[in-house]
C-alpha cells in the first residue's frame, strides 16, 4: 500500500475513532452527559488525535529518512494501537479536556518553532555562503565598489553600490506615490466616507494587492514606460528608454497603495472618538480635528505601515525586471534604466553556474545585505509604534 493510501487509511480510522469516543463516552455516563468530567467532545477528539498524531508522525519520519517500506505499513499499526489504547483509556472521570488541550498546545509550539527554525536555517544559509564569497572576494571592493561587472571568465567588478543605488531610488519614488494616495484614501474612508461608499471604495483599493506582481511589470512595460518615454523623456531630452526608474517607481507606487491604505485606515478608525466629539466641542472644525488630534494620535502606526511599504519595495523583483531594465549604474536621472539588488541575485543564480565562483557566490552576499535592509526596516517599524503608540481610556 502507497503512503498515499496509508495516510487516508490514518485518517479514516482517526475519524472512526472520534465517532468511537464520543459514544463510548456517554454510554458509560449512563446517557447522562452531566456525569462526564469533559463534554463528549473532548472524549472523541482525545481517541482521534492519539489515533492519528502517531501514526503521521511515524509516516512522516518513514518518508524524510527513507526508511524501509515496512515502516509505512507499521505507521498503519501504530494507528490502530493508539486507538485501541485510546478508547480504554475513556471513562467517565477521565480528563479528556486537560489532555486534548494539552496536545493542542503541543502542535501550536512545533508549529512555532518550524517557523523559528526555517528564519533560522535562511539567515544561517545567507550567512555562511556570504563567508564563502568573502574569502574569495574583497569585501571592501564589495560593500564599496562603484561597478558591477560580472564575467566568469575572471577579473569581475562586483561592487555593490549600484544595485544598492537602484534599489532606495525606486523605493523612494515608489514611497513618494503610495505614501501621500494611500494615506490621503485612508482619511477620506475613515473620515469622509458614508459607510455606503466605504464598503465600496475600501474593497476597490484592496483589489489592487491581489493583483500578481508580473502583471504590475506587464503594466509598466507596455504602458507607463512608453508613456513617460514619449510624453516627458525624449521631449526634455532626458532619455529615450521606456524603461527607468521612474517607471518601475510608478507602477511599485501603484502597488503599495493598498498596503499604505489599508493599515492606515485601520489605524486612524483605532483613534477614541471620544478624542474628536472633544475637539468638535471646542469648536474646531472637520478638517482642523483630523489635522491636529487624530493624525498625531494615529501617526506611530502610520509611520510604521509607511516602513512595512519601504520593506515590500526594497524587496520587489519583477517590477522592476520589466520597468527598469537591468543595467547596474548611479546616475540621478529617474529616466535612466536602473537595476536593484533582488533582480540582480535573480541573474546571478539564473542558468547553470558554478557555485564555487565569486560571480555565483555573490547571490548570497546581496542577499544578506537586503535581508539585513528589510529586517531594519521592519524592527524599526516595530519600535516606533511600540514607544510611540499612545494608550487611551
Amino acid at each position: 500500500m502507497s503512503p498515499f493510501w496509508i495516510t487516508i487509511a490514518i485518517l479514516a480510522l482517526a475519524a472512526l475513532g472520534y465517532l468511537l469516543g464520543r459514544s463510548r463516552s456517554v454510554r458509560l455516563a449512563g446517557g447522562d452527559t452531566r456525569a462526564l468530567h469533559s463534554r463528549p467532545t473532548y472524549h472523541g477528539w482525545h481517541v482521534a488525535l492519539f489515533t492519528a498524531l502517531p501514526a503521521l508522525v511515524l509516516l512522516a519520519l518513514a518518508r524524510l529518512l527513507q526508511a524501509p517500506g515496512w515502516l509505512a505499513p507499521a505507521a498503519l499499526a501504530l494507528g490502530v494501537a493508539g486507538l485501541a489504547v485510546a478508547l480504554s483509556r475513556t471513562a467517565p472521570q477521565f480528563r479528556a479536556r486537560n489532555v486534548v488541550e494539552q496536545v493542542v498546545r503541543g502542535i501550536l509550539i512545533v508549529c512555532s518553532l518550524i517557523a523559528i527554525a526555517t528564519t533560522v536555517a535562511i539567515v544561517l544559509s545567507l550567512v555562511f555562503e556570504s563567508l564563502r564569497f568573502f574569502r574569495m572576494y574583497p569585501w571592501q571592493d564589495f560593500f564599496f565598489g562603484t561597478e558591477w561587472t560580472p564575467s566568469f571568465g575572471g577579473g569581475s567588478e562586483l561592487g555593490m553600490l549600484p544595485l544598492l543605488w537602484g534599489t532606495l531610488y525606486i523605493s523612494l519614488i515608489a514611497l513618494l506615490v503610495a505614501v501621500p494616495v494611500g494615506l490621503y484614501a485612508a482619511i477620506y474612508m475613515s473620515e469622509y466616507a458614508t459607510p455606503r461608499v466605504r464598503s465600496v471604495v475600501k474593497p476597490a483599493i484592496e483589489v489592487l494587492a491581489g493583483i500578481p506582481t508580473i502583471v504590475y511589470g506587464l503594466f509598466a512595460l507596455v504602458t507607463v514606460g512608453p508613456l513617460l518615454r514619449d510624453w516627458i523623456a525624449q521631449p526634455l531630452g532626458l532619455g529615450s528608454s521606456g524603461s527607468s526608474v521612474m517607471t518601475a517607481g510608478l507602477v511599485m507606487g501603484m502597488m503599495l497603495i493598498p498596503f499604505v491604505s489599508s493599515l492606515s485606515d485601520d489605524i486612524i478608525n483605532a483613534v477614541p472618538q471620544s478624542l474628536r466629539d472633544g475637539s468638535l466641542a471646542m469648536g474646531s472644525t472637520h478638517s482642523e480635528t483630523i489635522r491636529q488630534v487624530v493624525l498625531p494620535a494615529a501617526l506611530p502606526g502610520i509611520v510604521g505601515a509607511v516602513l512595512l511599504a519601504a520593506s515590500r519595495a526594497i524587496g520587489e523583483t519583477m517590477i522592476v525586471v520589466l520597468g527598469a531594465g537591468a543595467m547596474a549604474r548611479i546616475s540621478p536621472n529617474p529616466f535612466e534604466a536602473m537595476t536593484t539588488i533582488t533582480v540582480k541575485i535573480v541573474g546571478q543564480l539564473t542558468g547553470d553556474n558554478d557555485f564555487a565562483s565569486p560571480e555565483t557566490l555573490v547571490a548570497f552576499a546581496l542577499g544578506l545585505t537586503l535581508f539585513v535592509m528589510t529586517l531594519g526596516l521592519n524592527v524599526l517599524a516595530l519600535y516606533i509604534v511600540r514607544k510611540y503608540r499612545e494608550q487611551y481610556e
